[in-house]
């Protein structure tokens, strides 16, 4: 499975490898019961400590999108639409309060960023 990890990135690695599952997932990359490297194997893969994708896979399962069979491994669990929609929701979300956030600090008041999503909105 090919993941980057940005080392120099404020976001941390666990972080990382979870929301590049989770799109791989969410694209179809990944499949239903498709199983994923074994933590050792991912880790020395990506030059991380296995704790570190451990945490990551802990992420992933309890948000649903693998199921951990103690051990045989991490499989791709059965993912539903809703589950997929949920995901893409909290991705808006997040890009909206960047650029919510984005505005204030270039002095726009609420009012003013309103008005500007009322325009985008239109178009």
């Amino acid at each position: 499975m090919k993941l980057i990890v940005n080392h120099s990135s404020m976001q941390p690695i666990y972080e990382q490898i979870v929301e590049q599952i989770k799109n791989k997932v969410m694209h179809g990359e990944l499949k239903e019961d498709t199983m994923l490297p074994s933590v050792r194997t991912l880790a020395k893969e990506l030059k991380v400590s296995a704790l570190t994708v451990k945490k990551a896979y802990d992420v992933l399962d309890e948000e649903g999108f693998v199921n951990t069979v103690h051990g045989k491994g991490s499989f791709v669990a059965f993912t539903s639409q809703g589950l997929m929609l949920e995901e893409k929701k909290k991705e808006v979300e997040a890009d909206l309060e960047r650029a919510i956030r984005k505005g204030r600090s270039c002095g726009l008041t609420d009012a003013e960023i309103r008005t500007l999503f009322e325009i985008i909105l239109e178009d």
